[in-house]
């Protein structure tokens, strides 16, 4: 009988699932999965980083653009805890990635050897699903198991601890195949309830003001077409939570753009203001989006579409939950809403009017900070030549300190999809670079940017080695404050401007990055941030701009805690 050893058995599940990039980083118990990469023909590229947390978010960034789940790996022990980070942020966000990571021997376990720690117990709480491989034979059930539920129902993170000999055992090759359509997501599709539908499309159509907001669910699903018929017919204002940006075109005459504590602007708070209903579309409805649950306030009616159950009503008291795939929802209820449309009442609101209003006086707030010519150099402007340079389909990865709530606000991709990125679960610094990086593999004609605060920069800086080694394009920029400039803004509104422990030196980030081999630029002069961003832009290859901007303590940020 044919036989083949634990590791070219998990190579080869991988490879019947579609993978094309893993990422990751070597360690001694990971050296049988190392040697079946090297020893089989399997076209899958096998990215090296320089920290596990990058692999994760590595992972990540190519799930979100590609559709496809991300794949990581690290080595036992401190390669099992470094990969958490961005496992759980994926997880949190509804994004399918798996997590391997080799272990010790199932024969030295309690033994206290090296690196050994209960990885199934680490992850559990943190993962959509997670195992501990015991015997060869579990390999190939295991790996069809990650990938159906990291990409059917509510998509999510995964992880798999394989042990060190059960990679050297033998098993037979006729148990490694693989689960068609589980190679992308979402897999197994299901629509709400028609009865569901038909209520919820009563209530659209008699409504005088009904508004939608949407999560980044919308984005997963693939349903901004099918959003955007359901938004015309009733013409809606569309909202997006920062995670849903990109669920119209920049440009549509009903997107009202990002609304909630991080990147809302009185004008758009507005438009929530006025709505009489309340239709949340892939959105969890939790406390950045709803300003703590006061905007759309207890009076509103609500109706609630989303692909977890325990979502729905969790936060407001729902009229109507339609539990199904924000896709196929949005396609339901426009055939619903357009065989009553009719018979809308007269007395509607005028979505569009409403929007321009909103619009307008959001840019000219905007315009007159992004043109200014003060020193530091102030965000706005970076925002401004972005949306001036980039082409239509560029990809934006933002870290969530200083650049979140600017590009939030103010990025304006002209297509519908997934052209910003951000790590709203949890926020963790350093995810910019790395995501991004995942990003620029999964779409590697696409124009992408990373852009990060300094904070940021100094988790994940090793990363530019990677960038360099393998002759990736991406385009970086830093916003150099020297502060962790968040909590300095929180330090100044809610605690008296007792600020502790939140200044750093400020770093030449150019020079760190030229030191990689990286081409950058370091601008001061607020009236040269256009021209370097331009060049950089241009360059065949990375590039780094390092801009001295504001604390953002000093800033008109776009964060509600702050300008109230």
């Amino acid at each position: 009988m044919n036989t083949m050893n634990g590791a070219d058995a998990l190579v080869r599940m991988l490879q019947l699932n579609g993978v094309k990039h893993i990422f990751g980083l070597c360690g001694d118990t990971s050296l049988p999965f190392y040697d079946a990469m090297a020893r089989l023909d399997h076209g899958i590229d096998h990215v090296l980083t320089r920290d596990e947390r990058s692999a994760a978010y590595m992972a990540d960034g190519y799930a979100r653009v590609t559709g496809q789940p991300g794949v990581c790996e690290g080595p036992s022990g401190g390669g099992a805890t470094y990969l958490l980070p961005g496992l759980v942020e994926a997880n949190e966000s509804a994004i399918p990635v798996l997590g391997i990571t080799s272990d010790v021997s199932v024969g030295a376990r309690g033994k206290f050897p090296l690196t050994e720690l209960d990885q199934q117990a680490l992850y559990a709480p943190l993962t959509k699903w997670n195992t501990t491989i015991d015997r060869v034979d579990q390999i190939p059930h295991a790996v069809r198991t990650a990938f159906r539920a990291m990409t059917t129902g509510r998509p999510g993170a995964t992880h798999i601890c394989l042990p060190y000999d059960v990679q050297k055992h033998m098993l037979d090759p006729a148990e490694v195949w693989a689960q068609p359509g589980h190679d992308r997501f979402p897999a197994y599709r299901f629509a709400p309830d028609p009865r569901d539908v038909e209520r919820a499309a009563d209530q659209l159509v008699a409504a005088r003001a009904p508004v939608f907001v949407c999560g980044g669910g919308v984005l997963l699903s693939g349903g901004t077409t099918e959003l955007e018929t359901l938004a015309t017919l009733l013409d809606a204002p569309v909202c997006s939570s920062v995670s849903g940006n990109g669920t119209l075109p920049g440009a549509h005459p009903l997107n009202v753009g990002v609304i909630g504590t991080n990147g809302g602007v009185e004008a758009t708070r507005e438009v929530i203001a006025q709505a009489d209903l309340v239709l949340f579309i892939g959105a969890r409805a939790g406390s950045t989006t709803t300003e703590h649950w006061k905007m759309p306030s207890r009076e509103v009616a609500i109706l609630h579409l989303d692909i977890d159950p325990m979502t729905i009503a969790t936060n407001y008291r729902t009229d109507v939950a339609l539990v199904g795939d924000a896709k196929l929802g949005l396609a339901a209820l426009a055939a619903a809403v357009r065989a009553r449309i009719a018979h809308r009442p007269a007395g509607r609101a005028d979505g569009r009017a409403l929007v321009a209003r909103a619009r307008a006086a959001k840019q000219a707030f905007f315009a007159g900070l992004a043109e200014s010519r003060d020193r530091p150099i102030k965000p706005e402007s970076v925002v401004d030549a972005l949306n001036k340079l980039l082409p239509a389909d560029a990809i934006v990865v933002a870290d969530p300190g200083t650049p979140c709530p600017y590009f939030s606000a103010y990025f304006n991709a002209p297509q519908a999809g997934r052209h910003f990125i951000t790590n709203r679960a949890h926020g963790a610094l350093g995810f910019s670079m790395s995501a991004a990086v995942g990003a620029q593999f999964g779409r590697p004609d696409a124009t992408v940017v990373s852009v990060m605060g300094d904070g940021s920069f100094g988790f994940t800086c090793g990363e530019l080695e990677t960038i360099v080694r393998r002759g990736i394009p991406l385009k970086m920029i830093v916003f150099s404050n020297a502060v962790f400039g968040w909590i300095k803004a929180s330090q100044k509104t809610g605690y008296g401007q007792r600020y502790f422990s939140v200044d750093f030196n400020r770093t030449d980030h150019a020079r760190v990055a030229e030191a990689f081999g990286v081409k950058a630029w370091r601008v001061e002069d607020p009236a040269e941030v256009h021209g370097a961003i331009k060049a950089a832009l241009l360059h065949d290859g990375p590039a780094l701009v390092d801009v001295v901007s504001q604390e953002l303590q000093d800033t008109a940020v776009p964060v509600s805690q702050w300008m109230g």
